[in-house]
This record gives structure tokens, sequence and C-alpha cells, in this order.
């Protein structure tokens, strides 16, 4: 299974239009606003990284996204050597 995170940046107003939109592709499981540097920040979980990027594809094709940073998930679990 592989995953990712993309962190989208969009035109002022438009982010709920755009999270019912992300909600509605299938491989996104989760989609939720933020502040800070962006907007939008998208969950994503597929077969393969080929198919992550057709995701991310297809949703930077929404309209009112003006950027997008994709982070693939590269290591699945972490040993927690219990640092806080």
């Amino acid at each position: 299974m592989s995953r990712a995170f993309v962190f989208l940046n969009c035109d002022i107003g438009a982010e709920p239009e755009i999270i019912n939109e992300i909600r509605g592709i299938s491989g996104v499981s989760e989609a939720v606003r933020v502040s800070g540097v962006y907007d939008i920040v998208a969950k994503l979980s597929d077969q393969s990284k080929e198919n992550i990027a057709k995701l991310v594809k297809k949703i930077r094709g929404i309209a009112n996204i003006r950027s997008s940073l994709t982070m693939i998930v590269t290591e699945e679990s972490v040993e927690r050597s219990g640092v806080v």
C-alpha cells in the first residue's frame, strides 16, 4: 500500500467546494481545511505509487487550485524511542 499527503493552495473562498470534490475521488481517505502556508491537506492511499501519481494529477486538475506539494510516505512504521 502506498500513501501520500498533498498540500494545496487555492483561491480564497474555494476551499469547501474543492474539499467536496477531492473527497469524491476514490483513493482519497481524508481532505481537510488547514490554516498556515497551505489551505487544504489531502491524504491518499492506493496499491501503487503509479496510482498515487494518477490521483495527484487528478487533484491538480481541479479548478481554483493554484499550487500543490506532494509528499510520498516512504516508511510505513517507525519505532518509538520514548523521546517526546
